[in-house]
């Protein structure tokens, strides 16, 4: 207040002036010092400013159109009238107009004419809009939407009014200038609710519903992770996955559409919630990030040093005996084996299942003697026993190559792995391409016997999961941890390029339907129409999916869905960043420091 009073009353003016004084005083001080108006702009000191006005409507408009204007990184003014009007003059005029449009129609079949698609598809619209006005399910309103653009310069005004009139045109809405009528124009974008302009169109309810310009849902809650901004209202899109039904995410996006980078963001953020994560990357992207949290990273690869070995035996959970245990994972080896040697016939599925018994039985693995302290059996033992048992010599010289041959590097040797630390990333990437899937299969059994032995709140992340869905094991394998995750207090990821990648395996489109929170970046135009119908997406976002900046998606939570853009501030970039220019910058810092 002693701001406003020094303002008013100036220490060299008088103490006290009258109210009228006053006022006249500070509208002079706010006032600008000077303002041009011609036809068509007005100069307000040094800035322009023009008013231009929505002018033609295309027979149908989709929900949230006007969000072309309103994200629009430009300094604008909008306003939108909504005059009501009285319902049974419309009736008269439109009861007048549709029989006009009959008695047209009426004639020209009278005489043979073929009548114009266009009249009879106006006489429909008519007669349905008369029918929901006489119900009273819709009303007439005229509807104005007025814009006050302003810029430095007119050669700028010039071009924003032209770009803005070239992105209504795409939607077959025109605009136009107020010319000689600039002075009403901007008195009607001021926020002081008065139409002088007065240019309308009459509309009824529904499409005038959809100028509402806040459609998007609000995503923002006083828990979880910041995910990005929300690109049509600029909130905050922090989001607990473990909140929804489950917590399992699917990312599709296209190579260089930011999926990757929003990932790691997730990953970077989760970490400081306490979360245990686990990824599983075919491309060696996770490393850096690995390296920076003092998590662990396995390279696994024939030549490796990091070895699991399937036969695993994981302890016991309450009410489960050792019997249980030996069971579930001669069922799991059988599922591996099958991707290992191609499937089995009826006959060779019941001899693996009798030499699996008798392998944990080599090493005094049964139900009896228990697994507490033993040293689990190898693919050389099974091996063994199959080359010893009949109808299993042919099975045993198939399984050669992954127990002596040249992919006996990494399936047979006892597991060595230190699986402490918060984040532990199994980078797949030299591992060769017709073994990452059986490679896959393995990690992930490992990963899930940890996860089930202890409540602790986790995500993992399987980058590139169509490699998963190559084979009906593991993508069934895939699907069983997508159900029964959420039990275990985990959260399962699965990101890749196409949802065709889903789609072409029978257990695919269930892995998407059990995941409550998806986003999509960039697609392509040879998937997006599947991508549409897959997620039921409006055509204005299945543009956004085409046309979308890096780091910009649809971010997908439960029934609520909103346009996102990925920020990460400057110290996580260095971190997650996938751009090779980037990585190269980070890395010549690094040597020189």
């Amino acid at each position: 207040m002693s701001f406003l009073k020094n303002l008013l009353f100036p220490k060299n003016g008088p103490i006290i002036k009258p109210l009228e004084t006053s006022a006249e005083y500070f509208q002079d001080f706010v006032a600008p010092s000077a303002i041009e108006i011609t036809t068509n702009y007005i100069q307000i000191n040094n800035r322009f400013a023009r008013t231009i006005f929505i002018s033609d409507y295309p027979r149908s408009l989709s929900d949230g159109w006007l969000a072309h204007l309103i994200n629009l990184n430009e300094t604008l003014d909008i306003s939108i009238f909504i005059h009501p009007t009285n319902t049974g003059d419309i009736l008269k005029n439109l009861t007048k107009n549709l029989t006009r449009i009959k008695a047209e129609i009426l004639d020209k079949s009278e005489k043979g004419i073929i009548s114009s698609p266009l009249l009879e598809a106006s006489e429909r619209e008519m007669e349905e809009m008369r029918v929901t006005l006489q119900e009273g399910r819709e009303r007439f309103f005229r509807l104005g939407i007025y814009f006050t653009l302003y810029s430095e310069s007119l050669e700028k005004l010039k071009e924003l009014e032209e770009y803005i009139e070239s992105v209504f045109n795409n939607i077959l809405i025109k605009t136009r200038a107020a010319i000689l009528q600039q002075e009403k124009g901007i008195n009607s974008t001021f926020p002081l609710g008065i139409d002088e302009l007065y240019i309308t169109q009459p509309m009824n309810s529904s499409p005038l519903s959809s100028t509402f310009p806040f459609i998007s849902a609000d995503l923002t809650d006083n828990k979880g992770i910041l995910y990005g901004i929300n690109k049509i209202n600029n909130s905050l899109i922090i989001f607990d996955r473990f909140s929804l039904e489950n917590a399992n995410t699917v990312v599709i996006g296209k190579s260089g559409g930011g999926k990757s980078y929003a990932t790691k963001l997730e990953i970077l953020r989760s970490l400081m919630f306490d979360t245990e994560i686990f990824i599983i990357d075919p491309e060696n992207e996770y490393q850096y990030l690995a390296e920076t949290v003092d998590g662990a990273y396995f390279k696994i690869a024939l030549n490796s040093p990091h070895h699991i070995n399937p036969f695993d035996l994981r302890k016991p959970l309450e009410n489960e005996t050792d019997s249980d245990i030996i069971r579930e994972n001669i069922i799991e080896i059988v599922a591996i084996l099958k991707i290992m040697l191609g499937g089995f016939t009826p006959e060779e599925d019941s001899i693996i299942d009798k030499a699996l018994n008798n392998t944990y039985e080599s090493r005094d693995i049964t139900s009896e003697s228990g697994i507490k302290d033993k040293t689990p059996p190898t693919l050389t033992d099974l091996q063994s026993v199959l080359d010893g048992m009949e109808g299993g010599k042919s099975l045993a010289m198939r399984l050669e190559k992954f127990t002596k041959g040249r992919f006996s590097g990494f399936f047979n040797q006892q597991t060595n792995l230190a699986m402490e630390r918060k984040l532990i990333v199994f980078n797949i990437r030299d591992m060769e391409e017709e073994l990452r899937p059986i490679a896959m299969y393995i990690i992930i059994n490992y990963i899930w016997k940890k996860i089930r032995l202890t409540m602790k709140k986790r995500l993992l992340f399987i980058d590139e999961a169509w490699w998963m869905l190559q084979h009906e094991e593991s993508a069934n394998f895939l699907l069983s941890i997508a159900k029964r995750c959420r039990k275990y207090y985990l959260g399962l990821t699965t990101i890749t390029q196409d949802v065709t990648d889903f789609t072409k395996s029978k257990y695919g489109e269930p892995i998407l339907t059990n995941s409550s929170l998806q986003m999509l970046f960039k697609q392509s135009p040879t998937t997006i129409d599947q991508t549409q119908k897959i997620f039921g997406l409006t055509d204005a976002e299945k543009n956004i999916l085409l046309e979308t900046n890096i780091g910009e998606g649809l971010f997908f939570a439960g029934t609520k869905h909103v346009l996102m853009q990925v920020e990460a501030s400057y110290s996580e970039n260095q971190i997650i960043t996938s751009d090779p220019e980037e990585i190269l910058k980070i890395q010549k810092m690094k040597n020189e420091m």
